[in-house]
């Protein structure tokens, strides 16, 4: 069986950090699909989909090693082609990933205690993303 739905998020770019965690479970238990895999993906080329424990610090944290990977002010050849100075945001989405993929048992999801899904949006400016859910199994 496969189902999928498309959750919705406002974001206020620039790294920001939302856990949907909940968003995610809710789908998969829409889907009555017992076991199987879910699959979690960033509709776009400058977010990620990743897990995280989702607090403040950490939060912060994560933010702050974006910016020394790929700092918002670096030179790239794409924001200076297209004049949207984000090419940073597209540096930052590729080598993270677009999406995840993981596991469910009885209707679950199998994630640690500490362990959250959460949408990464790394432009320049706020958004509403799309991300969407696939829950594969039997």
């Amino acid at each position: 069986m496969v189902f999928g739905e498309k959750v919705i998020i406002k974001t206020k770019g620039f790294s920001d950090i939302l856990n949907i965690t909940g968003s995610v479970q809710s789908i998969l238990s829409r889907s009555k699909i017992d076991n199987g895999i879910v699959s979690v993906s960033a509709i776009g080329s400058t977010a990620s989909v990743t897990t995280i424990e989702h607090e403040p610090a950490l939060v912060e944290d994560m933010k702050d090693m974006l910016e020394k990977f790929a700092p918002k002010a670096m030179r790239t050849r794409h924001a200076e082609t297209w004049g949207d100075d984000n090419g940073f945001s597209h540096l930052r989405a590729s080598l993270m990933g677009p999406g995840i993929t993981l596991p469910f048992s009885k209707g679950r999801l199998i994630i640690g205690t500490w362990q959250q899904i959460v949408v990464v949006d790394h432009d320049n400016r706020p958004r509403n993303r799309e991300i969407f859910v696939q829950v594969v199994g039997d």
